[in-house]
Protein backbone atom coordinates (compact mmCIF):
# COMPACT_ATOMS: atom_id res chain seq x y z
CA UNK A 1 0.00 0.00 0.00
CA UNK A 2 1.29 3.43 -0.95
CA UNK A 3 3.08 5.75 1.49
CA UNK A 4 3.84 8.33 -1.22
CA UNK A 5 1.76 11.17 0.27
CA UNK A 6 3.58 10.89 3.61
CA UNK A 7 6.98 10.77 1.86
CA UNK A 8 6.15 14.09 0.23
CA UNK A 9 4.99 15.59 3.51
CA UNK A 10 8.09 14.44 5.37
CA UNK A 11 10.34 15.80 2.63
CA UNK A 12 8.72 19.19 3.17
CA UNK A 13 9.27 18.96 6.94
CA UNK A 14 12.92 17.97 6.43
CA UNK A 15 13.47 20.80 3.97
CA UNK A 16 12.33 23.21 6.70
CA UNK A 17 14.97 21.95 9.10
CA UNK A 18 12.85 19.20 10.64
CA UNK A 19 10.27 21.55 12.12
CA UNK A 20 10.30 23.64 15.27
CA UNK A 21 11.74 22.31 18.52
CA UNK A 22 15.00 21.31 20.22
CA UNK A 23 17.95 19.87 18.32
CA UNK A 24 17.14 16.22 19.15
CA UNK A 25 13.61 16.34 17.72
CA UNK A 26 14.42 16.25 13.97
CA UNK A 27 16.59 13.17 14.53
CA UNK A 28 13.75 11.46 16.41
CA UNK A 29 11.34 12.31 13.61
CA UNK A 30 13.75 10.94 11.01
CA UNK A 31 14.23 7.64 12.87
CA UNK A 32 10.48 7.27 13.26
CA UNK A 33 9.75 8.00 9.61
CA UNK A 34 12.45 5.62 8.42
CA UNK A 35 10.87 2.93 10.56
CA UNK A 36 7.40 3.72 9.16
CA UNK A 37 8.85 3.53 5.67
CA UNK A 38 10.37 0.14 6.47
CA UNK A 39 7.21 -1.26 8.04
CA UNK A 40 4.70 0.22 5.61
CA UNK A 41 1.00 0.19 6.35
CA UNK A 42 -0.16 -3.03 8.02
CA UNK A 43 -2.16 -5.49 5.96
CA UNK A 44 -4.49 -8.39 6.85
CA UNK A 45 -1.46 -10.65 6.39
CA UNK A 46 -0.13 -9.21 9.66
CA UNK A 47 -1.50 -11.29 12.53
CA UNK A 48 -2.52 -8.28 14.62
CA UNK A 49 -4.40 -6.77 11.65
CA UNK A 50 -5.90 -9.96 10.27
CA UNK A 51 -9.49 -8.72 10.53
CA UNK A 52 -8.91 -5.05 9.66
CA UNK A 53 -7.78 -3.59 6.36
CA UNK A 54 -6.41 -0.05 6.30
CA UNK A 55 -6.30 0.06 2.50
CA UNK A 56 -8.77 2.97 2.46
CA UNK A 57 -6.38 4.98 4.67
CA UNK A 58 -3.32 4.10 2.63
CA UNK A 59 -5.00 4.94 -0.68
CA UNK A 60 -6.32 8.35 0.42
CA UNK A 61 -3.84 11.24 0.02
CA UNK A 62 -4.40 12.86 3.42
CA UNK A 63 -2.67 16.24 3.68
CA UNK A 64 -1.52 18.28 6.70
CA UNK A 65 -4.08 20.68 8.13
CA UNK A 66 -3.54 24.30 7.05
CA UNK A 67 -6.65 26.00 8.46
CA UNK A 68 -6.81 28.09 11.63
CA UNK A 69 -8.83 27.21 14.72
CA UNK A 70 -11.30 30.06 14.39
CA UNK A 71 -14.33 28.17 13.08
CA UNK A 72 -15.30 26.29 16.28
CA UNK A 73 -17.11 27.98 19.16
CA UNK A 74 -17.85 26.97 22.74
CA UNK A 75 -21.52 26.68 21.76
CA UNK A 76 -20.62 24.15 19.06
CA UNK A 77 -18.67 22.13 21.63
CA UNK A 78 -21.45 22.20 24.24
CA UNK A 79 -22.80 18.69 23.41
CA UNK A 80 -19.30 17.24 23.98
CA UNK A 81 -18.11 19.09 27.09
CA UNK A 82 -19.77 16.73 29.65
CA UNK A 83 -19.06 19.17 32.51
CA UNK A 84 -17.95 22.74 31.68
CA UNK A 85 -16.32 23.05 35.12
CA UNK A 86 -13.68 20.42 34.33
CA UNK A 87 -10.17 21.42 33.33
CA UNK A 88 -10.25 21.60 29.54
CA UNK A 89 -7.77 21.73 26.66
CA UNK A 90 -9.20 21.99 23.15
CA UNK A 91 -7.39 21.35 19.90
CA UNK A 92 -9.08 22.11 16.58
CA UNK A 93 -7.66 20.38 13.52
CA UNK A 94 -4.53 19.55 15.51
CA UNK A 95 -3.88 23.07 16.78
CA UNK A 96 -4.32 24.33 20.32
CA UNK A 97 -7.33 26.63 20.73
CA UNK A 98 -6.52 28.75 23.78
CA UNK A 99 -9.81 30.67 23.69
CA UNK A 100 -11.78 27.38 23.98
CA UNK A 101 -9.61 25.99 26.80
CA UNK A 102 -9.75 26.46 30.56
CA UNK A 103 -7.30 24.77 32.94
CA UNK A 104 -5.98 27.54 35.17
CA UNK A 105 -7.40 26.41 38.52
CA UNK A 106 -4.97 23.54 39.08
CA UNK A 107 -2.67 22.84 42.02
CA UNK A 108 0.46 24.93 41.50
CA UNK A 109 2.72 21.88 41.52
CA UNK A 110 0.88 20.24 38.60
CA UNK A 111 2.31 20.81 35.15
CA UNK A 112 -0.22 20.66 32.31
CA UNK A 113 0.79 22.26 29.06
CA UNK A 114 0.76 21.89 25.34
CA UNK A 115 3.56 19.80 23.88
CA UNK A 116 4.95 22.85 22.09
CA UNK A 117 5.17 24.77 25.36
CA UNK A 118 6.76 21.78 27.10
CA UNK A 119 9.39 21.50 24.35
CA UNK A 120 10.38 25.10 25.09
CA UNK A 121 10.15 24.95 28.89
CA UNK A 122 11.38 21.41 29.69
CA UNK A 123 12.79 19.80 26.57
CA UNK A 124 14.88 17.34 28.61
CA UNK A 125 11.76 15.86 30.23
CA UNK A 126 9.96 15.56 26.89
CA UNK A 127 13.00 13.92 25.32
CA UNK A 128 12.96 11.25 28.05
CA UNK A 129 9.21 10.60 27.67
CA UNK A 130 8.39 10.99 23.98
CA UNK A 131 8.42 7.55 22.38
CA UNK A 132 9.77 5.81 25.49
CA UNK A 133 6.65 3.63 25.81
CA UNK A 134 4.95 3.76 22.40
CA UNK A 135 7.71 2.09 20.45
CA UNK A 136 7.94 2.75 16.73
CA UNK A 137 9.63 -0.58 16.05
CA UNK A 138 6.50 -2.66 15.41
CA UNK A 139 3.71 -0.07 15.25
CA UNK A 140 3.60 1.73 11.90
CA UNK A 141 0.95 4.23 13.02
CA UNK A 142 2.90 5.11 16.20
CA UNK A 143 5.96 5.63 14.00
CA UNK A 144 3.94 7.88 11.70
CA UNK A 145 2.66 9.90 14.66
CA UNK A 146 6.18 10.36 16.04
CA UNK A 147 7.52 11.39 12.64
CA UNK A 148 4.95 14.18 12.30
CA UNK A 149 4.27 15.10 15.94
CA UNK A 150 3.92 18.86 16.31
CA UNK A 151 1.62 19.46 19.27
CA UNK A 152 -0.27 17.67 22.00
CA UNK A 153 -0.58 17.65 25.78
CA UNK A 154 1.91 16.97 28.56
CA UNK A 155 0.62 16.09 32.03
CA UNK A 156 3.17 15.88 34.84
CA UNK A 157 2.00 15.05 38.37
CA UNK A 158 4.50 15.20 41.24
CA UNK A 159 4.52 12.70 44.09
CA UNK A 160 1.40 12.59 46.29
CA UNK A 161 -0.49 15.03 44.05
CA UNK A 162 -4.24 14.48 43.62
CA UNK A 163 -6.16 16.34 40.91
CA UNK A 164 -9.80 16.24 41.98
CA UNK A 165 -11.52 17.40 38.80
CA UNK A 166 -11.00 15.45 35.56
CA UNK A 167 -8.83 16.86 32.80
CA UNK A 168 -10.81 16.88 29.56
CA UNK A 169 -8.85 17.01 26.29
CA UNK A 170 -10.92 17.51 23.16
CA UNK A 171 -9.42 16.77 19.76
CA UNK A 172 -11.87 18.41 17.35
CA UNK A 173 -12.00 18.14 13.56
CA UNK A 174 -14.34 20.45 11.66
CA UNK A 175 -15.31 20.83 8.00
CA UNK A 176 -11.90 22.35 7.21
CA UNK A 177 -10.33 18.99 8.03
CA UNK A 178 -11.53 17.42 4.77
CA UNK A 179 -8.89 14.98 3.46
CA UNK A 180 -6.40 15.95 6.20
CA UNK A 181 -4.52 14.06 8.91
CA UNK A 182 -3.67 15.03 12.49
CA UNK A 183 -1.29 13.29 14.89
CA UNK A 184 -2.40 14.06 18.50
CA UNK A 185 0.07 13.15 21.25
CA UNK A 186 -0.52 12.88 25.00
CA UNK A 187 2.27 12.29 27.53
CA UNK A 188 1.30 11.52 31.14
CA UNK A 189 3.78 11.08 33.98
CA UNK A 190 2.18 10.30 37.37
CA UNK A 191 4.51 10.45 40.37
CA UNK A 192 4.39 8.25 43.45
CA UNK A 193 0.82 8.07 44.86
CA UNK A 194 -0.38 10.71 42.41
CA UNK A 195 -3.96 10.45 41.17
CA UNK A 196 -5.91 11.90 38.26
CA UNK A 197 -8.60 11.20 35.66
CA UNK A 198 -8.03 12.15 32.03
CA UNK A 199 -10.67 12.10 29.31
CA UNK A 200 -9.71 12.29 25.65
CA UNK A 201 -12.66 13.09 23.40
CA UNK A 202 -12.27 12.76 19.65
CA UNK A 203 -15.00 14.82 18.02
CA UNK A 204 -16.00 15.33 14.41
CA UNK A 205 -17.96 18.45 13.44
CA UNK A 206 -19.13 19.02 9.90
CA UNK A 207 -18.98 15.49 8.52
CA UNK A 208 -15.56 15.71 6.84
CA UNK A 209 -13.44 12.74 5.78
CA UNK A 210 -10.13 12.84 7.66
CA UNK A 211 -7.65 10.70 9.57
CA UNK A 212 -6.90 10.99 13.27
CA UNK A 213 -3.72 9.12 14.26
CA UNK A 214 -3.30 9.49 18.02
CA UNK A 215 -0.75 8.21 20.55
CA UNK A 216 -1.02 8.35 24.34
CA UNK A 217 1.81 7.35 26.70
CA UNK A 218 1.15 6.95 30.44
CA UNK A 219 3.86 6.24 33.03
CA UNK A 220 2.70 5.42 36.57
CA UNK A 221 5.14 5.44 39.49
CA UNK A 222 4.59 3.38 42.62
CA UNK A 223 1.08 3.73 44.04
CA UNK A 224 -0.15 6.06 41.30
CA UNK A 225 -3.76 5.84 40.12
CA UNK A 226 -4.59 7.06 36.62
CA UNK A 227 -7.94 6.77 34.89
CA UNK A 228 -7.87 7.30 31.14
CA UNK A 229 -11.08 7.48 29.12
CA UNK A 230 -11.09 7.62 25.33
CA UNK A 231 -14.40 8.79 23.86
CA UNK A 232 -14.38 8.32 20.10
CA UNK A 233 -17.18 10.26 18.40
CA UNK A 234 -15.51 11.05 15.11
CA UNK A 235 -17.42 12.03 11.96
CA UNK A 236 -19.02 9.03 10.27
CA UNK A 237 -16.74 9.31 7.20
CA UNK A 238 -13.57 9.68 9.28
CA UNK A 239 -10.79 7.22 10.07
CA UNK A 240 -9.42 6.84 13.58
CA UNK A 241 -6.31 4.98 14.75
CA UNK A 242 -5.12 5.34 18.34
CA UNK A 243 -2.49 3.74 20.54
CA UNK A 244 -2.58 3.91 24.34
CA UNK A 245 0.55 2.57 26.03
CA UNK A 246 1.03 2.44 29.82
CA UNK A 247 3.80 1.27 32.12
CA UNK A 248 2.89 0.60 35.76
CA UNK A 249 4.97 0.72 38.93
CA UNK A 250 4.44 -1.12 42.21
CA UNK A 251 0.84 -1.08 43.53
CA UNK A 252 -0.28 1.31 40.80
CA UNK A 253 -3.72 1.25 39.17
CA UNK A 254 -4.36 2.06 35.53
CA UNK A 255 -7.97 2.12 34.37
CA UNK A 256 -8.56 2.61 30.67
CA UNK A 257 -12.03 2.81 29.12
CA UNK A 258 -12.68 3.01 25.38
CA UNK A 259 -16.05 4.25 24.10
CA UNK A 260 -16.53 4.16 20.33
CA UNK A 261 -19.53 5.13 18.24
CA UNK A 262 -18.03 7.20 15.41
CA UNK A 263 -15.77 6.84 12.37
CA UNK A 264 -16.11 4.71 9.28
CA UNK A 265 -13.11 2.70 10.46
CA UNK A 266 -11.54 2.86 13.91
CA UNK A 267 -8.73 0.92 15.53
CA UNK A 268 -7.68 1.21 19.20
CA UNK A 269 -4.46 -0.40 20.43
CA UNK A 270 -4.49 -0.47 24.23
CA UNK A 271 -1.42 -1.87 25.94
CA UNK A 272 -0.22 -1.91 29.53
CA UNK A 273 2.81 -3.43 31.21
CA UNK A 274 2.54 -4.40 34.87
CA UNK A 275 6.20 -3.86 35.66
CA UNK A 276 6.30 -4.16 39.46
CA UNK A 277 4.53 -6.24 42.14
CA UNK A 278 0.97 -5.35 43.09
CA UNK A 279 0.14 -3.38 39.93
CA UNK A 280 -3.43 -3.56 38.64
CA UNK A 281 -4.64 -2.93 35.11
CA UNK A 282 -8.31 -2.45 34.23
CA UNK A 283 -9.17 -2.28 30.53
CA UNK A 284 -12.84 -1.87 29.62
CA UNK A 285 -14.81 -0.67 26.66
CA UNK A 286 -18.08 -0.30 24.80
CA UNK A 287 -18.53 0.07 21.05
CA UNK A 288 -21.86 0.64 19.28
CA UNK A 289 -21.89 0.43 15.50
CA UNK A 290 -24.38 0.88 12.68
CA UNK A 291 -24.34 1.04 8.89
CA UNK A 292 -21.03 -0.26 7.55
CA UNK A 293 -18.85 0.93 10.43
CA UNK A 294 -15.79 -1.11 11.36
CA UNK A 295 -14.34 -0.93 14.90
CA UNK A 296 -11.29 -2.90 16.06
CA UNK A 297 -9.95 -3.11 19.62
CA UNK A 298 -6.62 -4.77 20.30
CA UNK A 299 -5.49 -5.10 23.90
CA UNK A 300 -2.23 -6.41 25.31
CA UNK A 301 -1.63 -6.88 29.04
CA UNK A 302 1.91 -7.85 29.96
CA UNK A 303 2.26 -9.32 33.45
CA UNK A 304 5.97 -8.75 34.07
CA UNK A 305 5.99 -8.99 37.88
CA UNK A 306 4.45 -11.10 40.63
CA UNK A 307 1.15 -10.45 42.43
CA UNK A 308 -0.39 -8.31 39.70
CA UNK A 309 -4.01 -8.29 38.58
CA UNK A 310 -5.75 -7.42 35.34
CA UNK A 311 -9.41 -7.18 34.39
CA UNK A 312 -10.85 -6.68 30.92
CA UNK A 313 -14.47 -6.27 29.86
CA UNK A 314 -15.36 -5.21 26.32
CA UNK A 315 -18.88 -5.16 24.91
CA UNK A 316 -20.00 -4.52 21.38
CA UNK A 317 -23.44 -3.78 19.91
CA UNK A 318 -23.63 -4.08 16.14
CA UNK A 319 -26.50 -3.33 13.77
CA UNK A 320 -26.96 -3.27 9.99
CA UNK A 321 -23.73 -4.42 8.24
CA UNK A 322 -21.34 -3.20 10.93
CA UNK A 323 -18.29 -5.25 11.88
CA UNK A 324 -16.51 -5.39 15.23
CA UNK A 325 -13.16 -6.90 16.13
CA UNK A 326 -11.72 -7.77 19.53
CA UNK A 327 -8.19 -9.18 19.72
CA UNK A 328 -7.02 -9.40 23.31
CA UNK A 329 -3.80 -10.94 24.61
CA UNK A 330 -2.57 -11.52 28.16
CA UNK A 331 1.10 -12.45 28.53
CA UNK A 332 2.34 -13.81 31.87
CA UNK A 333 6.13 -13.91 32.31
CA UNK A 334 7.81 -16.76 34.26
CA UNK A 335 8.55 -14.33 37.10
CA UNK A 336 4.91 -13.22 37.35
CA UNK A 337 3.73 -15.74 39.93
CA UNK A 338 0.38 -15.20 41.69
CA UNK A 339 -1.02 -13.43 38.65
CA UNK A 340 -4.78 -12.85 38.68
CA UNK A 341 -6.16 -12.07 35.22
CA UNK A 342 -9.60 -12.11 33.65
CA UNK A 343 -10.56 -11.17 30.10
CA UNK A 344 -14.12 -11.02 28.77
CA UNK A 345 -15.61 -9.98 25.44
CA UNK A 346 -19.35 -10.04 24.69
CA UNK A 347 -21.03 -8.96 21.46
CA UNK A 348 -24.68 -8.40 20.62
CA UNK A 349 -25.74 -8.62 16.97
CA UNK A 350 -28.93 -6.77 16.12
CA UNK A 351 -29.11 -7.78 12.45
CA UNK A 352 -28.43 -10.78 10.25
CA UNK A 353 -25.61 -8.98 8.46
CA UNK A 354 -23.66 -7.63 11.45
CA UNK A 355 -20.40 -9.46 12.20
CA UNK A 356 -17.96 -9.82 15.06
CA UNK A 357 -14.49 -11.40 15.16
CA UNK A 358 -13.29 -12.18 18.69
CA UNK A 359 -9.88 -13.60 19.56
CA UNK A 360 -9.08 -13.68 23.30
CA UNK A 361 -5.64 -15.10 24.06
CA UNK A 362 -3.65 -16.20 27.10
CA UNK A 363 0.09 -16.88 26.96
CA UNK A 364 1.21 -18.12 30.38
CA UNK A 365 4.76 -19.03 31.42
CA UNK A 366 4.17 -19.11 35.20
CA UNK A 367 2.56 -21.95 37.16
CA UNK A 368 0.98 -20.13 40.14
CA UNK A 369 -1.65 -18.10 38.31
CA UNK A 370 -5.41 -17.61 38.13
CA UNK A 371 -6.31 -16.57 34.58
CA UNK A 372 -9.52 -16.89 32.60
CA UNK A 373 -10.83 -15.60 29.30
CA UNK A 374 -14.05 -15.90 27.41
CA UNK A 375 -16.10 -14.53 24.53
CA UNK A 376 -19.77 -14.74 23.58
CA UNK A 377 -21.72 -13.62 20.54
CA UNK A 378 -25.50 -13.57 20.56
CA UNK A 379 -28.76 -11.91 19.66
CA UNK A 380 -31.59 -10.50 21.72
CA UNK A 381 -33.42 -13.11 23.77
CA UNK A 382 -36.83 -13.80 22.17
CA UNK A 383 -38.20 -14.97 25.51
CA UNK A 384 -37.29 -11.70 27.22
CA UNK A 385 -38.76 -9.76 24.30
CA UNK A 386 -41.97 -11.74 24.65
CA UNK A 387 -42.03 -11.11 28.41
CA UNK A 388 -41.70 -7.33 27.97
CA UNK A 389 -44.30 -7.27 25.22
CA UNK A 390 -46.69 -9.22 27.45
CA UNK A 391 -46.32 -6.39 29.99
CA UNK A 392 -47.56 -3.84 27.48
CA UNK A 393 -44.20 -2.65 26.16
CA UNK A 394 -44.02 -2.29 22.37
CA UNK A 395 -41.57 -4.38 20.41
CA UNK A 396 -39.21 -1.53 19.49
CA UNK A 397 -39.15 -0.18 23.04
CA UNK A 398 -38.57 -3.67 24.43
CA UNK A 399 -35.74 -4.19 21.96
CA UNK A 400 -34.18 -0.88 22.97
CA UNK A 401 -34.44 -1.63 26.70
CA UNK A 402 -32.74 -5.01 26.34
CA UNK A 403 -30.01 -3.53 24.19
CA UNK A 404 -29.30 -0.80 26.73
CA UNK A 405 -29.27 -3.37 29.55
CA UNK A 406 -26.56 -5.24 27.65
CA UNK A 407 -24.43 -2.08 27.43
CA UNK A 408 -24.97 -1.03 31.06
CA UNK A 409 -22.49 -3.52 32.54
CA UNK A 410 -19.60 -1.93 30.67
CA UNK A 411 -20.75 1.62 31.46
CA UNK A 412 -20.86 0.78 35.16
CA UNK A 413 -17.07 0.37 35.19
CA UNK A 414 -16.62 4.13 34.57
CA UNK A 415 -15.41 5.76 37.79
CA UNK A 416 -16.08 9.41 36.84
CA UNK A 417 -19.75 9.95 37.67
CA UNK A 418 -20.34 12.83 35.28
CA UNK A 419 -18.84 10.92 32.37
CA UNK A 420 -20.76 7.76 33.22
CA UNK A 421 -24.03 9.69 33.29
CA UNK A 422 -23.23 11.43 29.99
CA UNK A 423 -22.39 8.18 28.19
CA UNK A 424 -25.44 6.48 29.69
CA UNK A 425 -27.56 9.32 28.28
CA UNK A 426 -25.96 8.85 24.87
CA UNK A 427 -26.74 5.15 25.03
CA UNK A 428 -30.35 5.90 26.00
CA UNK A 429 -30.56 8.25 23.04
CA UNK A 430 -28.96 5.78 20.65
CA UNK A 431 -31.33 3.00 21.64
CA UNK A 432 -34.33 5.34 21.78
CA UNK A 433 -34.99 4.68 25.45
CA UNK A 434 -36.63 7.42 27.51
CA UNK A 435 -34.90 7.67 30.89
CA UNK A 436 -37.31 7.73 33.80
Amino acid sequence: MSTTAFHEQFATVSANGGGEGPAWLPALRRRAFDRFDSLGFPTPRDEDWHYTSVAAIAETPFAPVKSTTGTVTVAALAPYLVDPSWHRLVFVNGRFAKDLSSFAELPVEVVISTLQDALRADAEFVEAQLGALASVEQNAFAALNTAFVTDGVVVRLPNDCVVDAPLHILWVSDSAAQRTVTHPRLLVSAGRHARCAIIESFVGLGGAQYLTNAVTEVRLDDGAHVEHYKVQREAMDAYHVATVQADQGRDSVFHQFSYATGARLSRSNIYTRLSAPGAEGRLNGLYMLTGEQHCDHQTYVHHAAERCASRELYKGILDDSARGVFNGKVLVDPIAQQTDGKQTNHALLLSETAKIDSKPQLEIFADDVKCTHGATVGRLDDLLLFYLKSRGIGREKARALLTYAFAAEALETIEVDGLKEALEALAFQRFDVVAS
